[in-house]
């Protein structure tokens, strides 16, 4: 709980405005989701954000997760409802249910977190989810992947800007002192809820707390300047890769790429940036793919052999003086079961949505060389719908009790079938995402 008093001066809300509006844009009544613990940032937050989207005509929803991991988190989740609801401030409680982790129990409530507060943005329609990063957070960041071996885009810390599937996170705090938002708690006459486990020395960030790792005073001012110095050179750098991934590379929306064969021999540090994020958009990976076997790719490719190569559950297949990048068959995600009514994210890259109309469940799954033959023999024609051959075996169909009952992408859609999933290919990692962004 509030218990001392502060002399830092408070955040104001035009501060606050003009960090939002420094990277973010907004529609003309926002309504934003706001990930609200408890604690002093983000409760500081929520009424920051409270006010904003009010003096606009909009409103934002603080959203809580009850991870289940103490005993008096109920109680002081109620406390913070009771607080929330004094102010008018809307308030939902999402609750980890699942089985918890014997080990790293703090990377699988963090991920257990963000996955309910994203599917509530996503159910809901909300655009935009803030949460209450700030400048020590930023300076820790920088601190715990420092000790890891971190490149420099690690060590440049969190970006203000995250775009997900359906949503994006903003963190409009990063470059806000603590002291300052528990200053507007002050002023604003706001108690606030501590929490134990930011004092066990067994987390990492805590540990760093502990024991005085992250510097002070002027050593603090510099270590800052260096964490924004590094995020500005890899916002500089993501955007000429950005430029580079324009000019040279082609989407197609059956989920695999084409790219101009110069790409192999671009300007080092760029190009290797553009391979990772090719690999990631079409392996649909969590992380990005390592410099060091980026570098080895690029000097296959280059090599006169003109042999293919894998990396990150993608191909490189050299086709008419062009590279094609298409999902390695032995590493999808395997077939899903679809019923009427439903959607959802599959193979971390394609939306598929199956209609209320629809007279039952289907499967969706690759084609695979099986379901080629069996195309070759019963549709023959389909062999000149244009795409690369070698293409066919990792194209999304569907599948039912009968057999193949589509192919979207070749066209092909079985006589007499109503209703059938609509795929749209929406990768979990974009080609080019919102950049690295510094406030």
């Amino acid at each position: 709980m509030l218990t001392a008093r502060s002399s830092t001066k408070p955040l104001t809300l035009t501060e606050f405005g003009t960090s939002l509006a420094s990277f973010a844009h907004f529609e003309a009544r926002p309504f934003v989701a706001v990930a609200v613990s408890g604690g002093p940032d983000s409760l500081a937050l929520a009424i920051l954000a409270d006010h904003w989207a009010r003096e606009r005509g909009g409103e934002i929803c603080a959203l809580t997760v009850d991870h289940g991991l103490r005993p008096d988190s109920g109680a002081e989740i109620r406390l913070l409802r009771g607080w929330l609801t004094a102010r008018a401030i809307r308030h939902e409680i999402l609750t980890w249910s699942a089985d918890k982790p014997a080990t790293g129990i703090q990377e699988a409530a963090r991920a257990a977190r963000y996955g309910l507060l994203v599917e509530w943005c996503r159910e809901h329609g909300c655009l935009h989810l803030l949460t209450a990063h700030q400048r020590e957070d930023q300076a820790e960041t920088h601190m715990i992947r420092r000790r890891a071996g971190s490149g420099d885009d690690g060590l440049a810390g969190m970006s203000a800007i995250r775009e997900l599937a359906d949503c994006r996170i903003l963190r409009p705090l990063l470059g806000v002192a603590k002291a300052r938002l528990i200053a507007l708690l002050h002023a604003e006459r706001q108690p606030f809820i501590t929490d134990p486990s930011n004092r066990d020395p067994t987390f990492e960030r805590s540990w760093l707390r502990g024991t005085g790792a992250v510097p002070v005073g002027a050593d603090f001012a510099a270590l800052l300047s260096v964490v924004r110095k590094l995020g500005c050179e890899r916002a500089a750098l993501e955007r000429k890769c950005a430029r580079l991934l324009a000019q040279t590379v082609v989407l197609h929306p059956a989920g695999f790429a084409v790219l101009d064969p110069g790409l192999v021999f671009a300007a080092s540090d760029i190009a290797e940036r553009a391979f990772q994020a090719i690999v990631a958009a079409i392996g649909g990976k969590p992380y990005p793919a390592r410099r060091e076997r980026v570098a080895r790719l690029r000097r296959v490719l280059a090599g006169a052999a003109r042999r293919g190569h894998t990396l990150g559950g993608c191909r490189f297949v050299h086709w008419r003086h062009r590279l094609l990048v298409l999902r390695e068959l032995d590493d999808d995600a395997g077939p899903v079961r679809l019923t009427p009514g439903t959607s959802f994210l599959w193979d971390r890259r394609f939306s598929v949505a199956l209609a209320e109309t629809a007279t039952g469940a289907v499967t969706v799954g690759y084609l695979g060389r099986s379901g080629v033959v069996m195309l070759n023999r019963h549709r023959p024609e389909l062999r000149r719908r244009g795409l690369p051959r070698l293409i066919y075996p990792i194209l999304p169909a569907v599948w039912d009790k009968g057999g193949i009952a589509a192919v979207p992408h070749l066209g092909y859609r079985r006589e007499g079938d109503a209703a059938l999933p609509e795929f749209s290919f929406r990768p979990i990692n974009p080609l080019t995402p919102a950049g690295f962004t510094v406030v």
